[in-house]
């Protein structure tokens, strides 16, 4: 078994009790390879049977294959697998895993937290709070304030908009789901009201985003939309920075019209002047909602499961669906 992956992730990724349960069911290469086209990679690839892939993977390519005549699988310890398995890769039929599940988890509490602070209005009360010092009626300066019946829009029910939905089922909010892959019953089993994307849009008090990132969904929501959204909402973006015209959303936040939770941007690192780093009704942050920190060894421990079962002979927990590549993360 080989590990792929940027440098210095395996020691993040993986516990000290994970990589010794590794090593009980495997014989596990000691070098981590962060390239795949050398001789030295070359000649570990010959006697490789599992790939175990993390972020920073290069391209698992026909040529890349053509040198690992042992393979039998790749499982890989984080979310999509598009960008190390391309399309020619799927053509040697080798089952994949995915610890898209794990990593569904924290970027949900991420969503989940931001949608309820920012129904409550608290970055911009605590940086008015922080500038002006002094006390205020609250309640009289924020009057729209509060989660109470407050509509949330869901884009997308893909494994994290499921988890965002079902962590807010609690609470006394109304739940709108926009999919065209889900129908009406699908939507009510999650708790929500399947409506069209326009309809979610200028109904929302947040938007919450959970699209893939496809031609299709390129700026899905654009300035039409945008202009759409009811003044006061707040937009949340913890999927891909395409989905978003980043223009448009600047233009209207400026405006004072929009609130944002930005997460994921275009590009992905904004330029310095960008009026979203401060803005008082803006959210920014830097790609973190995915695991971080000790969130990794959930997703290493998961990867030396599939490992396990995949020596046991059993299928993966976590299976990719090659089918449905075109319409996922």
């Amino acid at each position: 078994m080989t590990f792929v992956m940027q440098p210095g992730l395996r020691a993040r990724l993986f516990a000290d009790g994970d990589l010794e349960r590794l090593r009980g069911v495997a014989q596990v290469e000691p070098e981590v390879l962060h390239e795949l086209g050398s001789a030295a990679a070359r000649a570990v690839l010959a006697r490789t049977d599992v790939l175990l892939t993390g972020w920073g993977c290069p391209p698992v390519t026909r040529d890349v294959l053509r040198h690992a005549p042992r393979l039998g699988a790749v499982v890989h310890a984080a979310g999509s697998v598009k960008g190390h398995l391309p399309d020619e890769f799927w053509d040697a039929g080798l089952p994949v895993s995915t610890a898209a599940d794990v990593n569904a988890i924290p970027v949900a509490e991420y969503t989940v937290a931001t949608i309820l602070l920012a129904n409550k209005r608290i970055w911009p009360i605590a940086r008015r709070y922080g500038a002006e010092r002094r006390a205020q009626d609250w309640s009289a300066l924020v009057p729209d304030a509060g989660n109470y019946r407050r509509t949330v829009g869901v884009v997308g029910a893909s494994k994290i908009g499921r988890r965002v939905l079902g962590l807010l089922a609690p609470f006394e909010l109304d739940l709108l789901l926009a999919d065209p892959y889900v129908d009406e019953p699908a939507a009510a089993s999650l708790g929500a009201r399947l409506v069209d994307l326009d309809t979610l849009v200028a109904a929302s008090d947040v938007v919450s985003l959970h699209a893939p990132a496809l031609p299709k969904t390129r700026h899905l929501i654009d300035a039409r939309r945008l202009g759409m959204m009811r003044d006061g909402a707040t937009l949340v973006n913890t999927a891909r920075g395409s989905l978003v015209d980043t223009a448009a959303l600047t233009e209207a936040v400026v405006a004072g019209r929009l609130h944002a939770v930005l997460d994921v941007t275009t590009p992905e690192l904004l330029p310095a002047d960008s009026p979203l780093y401060d803005h008082p009704n803006v959210l920014l942050t830097p790609h973190v909602a995915g695991s971080l920190g000790g969130e990794l060894h959930r997703l290493g421990a998961f990867a030396v499961d599939e490992v396990a079962r995949w020596v046991r002979g059993e299928p993966f927990a976590a299976p990719v669906d090659a089918d449905r590549l075109d319409r996922t993360a």
